[in-house]
């Protein structure tokens, strides 16, 4: 079919148009560009011999920005547009994941993809010393980038005292893990991430007078087989050691535990005294981060 472009009895047909340039439809599915845009951009793709979104860039239709957003559709890498979405901006793997910090928590999620997840361990806790260490961003974080794998990947925010999860991702359901081991509530609390379809998220849910026995209950070890059943990996987000012994009991069943420490904070005796609570449990430590973000 020949589509004239300079005739005004013809219908331009969008889909025709941007049939050879996966790119072109998907800037047109965003409404990054529009009908007339396109006609535009078609004119200078075949002038310029330019490829559709070099042609929309050199118009000025679009910006470098749009044309990475298209490019991880098309590889199926999703991140989050800066300022946009309903998350916190400390989600620097969704919505900045081009940065030397992301590609740091790159090579983080290579190394524990590395030493534990292709061992055939399915979940991680994420401890840290005291509060303030940045443990909950990095497991936040970490869960994105896990995600970004392609693995079925479940973050609970197991620290019962003081949570943060629910606010990095503004979860809407108020009820969590505390609601399940309790017995008042199963799995479909668990909320499923929009923009990163391989991620969900299981807040802490109601703060309870009781964490450390309701983490010790059998009902925990019953939710964790259950996800297991589901996702691929599950990560852990704890209470800080220096806290409470809640950390304890989550190592205990997961096995492993990535510890995380302050740069030019975190005192050394700290540190050693939760390494030797880990090593009681029998668990492993995975690894350890020292943080500086």
């Amino acid at each position: 079919m020949e589509t004239k472009l300079n005739a005004p009895e013809a219908e331009f047909d969008v889909n025709e148009a941007t049939k050879d340039s996966s790119i072109g439809r998907l800037l047109v599915d965003l409404g990054k560009v529009s009908k007339a845009d396109i006609e535009r951009i078609i004119k200078v793709q075949n002038e310029k011999g330019m490829r559709f979104g070099d042609a929309a860039l050199n118009l000025g239709l679009i910006t470098q920005s749009d044309i990475d957003q298209v490019l991880s559709m098309q590889f199926n890498y999703p991140y989050l547009q800066a300022g946009k979405g309903k998350y916190s901006a400390e989600l620097v793997a969704g919505y900045a994941p081009f940065t030397p910090q992301v590609e740091s928590l790159r090579t983080l999620r290579s190394q524990i993809m590395k030493l534990w997840f292709s061992e055939g361990n399915k979940t991680l806790a994420v401890v840290s010393v005291n509060e303030g260490e940045g443990a909950s961003n990095l497991t936040a974080n970490l869960a994105i980038l896990l995600s970004q794998l392609g693995q079925r990947t479940l973050l609970v925010d197991a620290n019962l005292r003081s949570p943060q999860q629910h606010k990095l991702f503004q979860l809407a359901e108020k009820r969590g893990l505390s609601d399940i081991l309790a017995g008042r509530n199963d799995l479909n609390l668990i909320s499923n991430v929009e923009t990163f379809p391989n991620l969900s998220i299981l807040g802490a849910g109601t703060l309870p007078p009781n964490p450390q026995e309701l983490l010790n209950r059998a009902t925990f070890v019953e939710f964790m087989n259950q996800a297991l059943s589901k996702y691929d990996l599950i990560l852990l987000d704890t209470s800080p050691a220096a806290v409470s012994a809640d950390s304890q009991a989550i190592v205990a069943i997961c096995g492993g535990a990535l510890l995380v420490s302050k740069l030019n904070q975190t005192r050394l005796s700290d540190l050693a005294e939760v390494k030797a609570q880990i090593s009681v449990t029998g668990a492993r430590i995975v690894g350890a981060v020292i943080n500086d973000f």
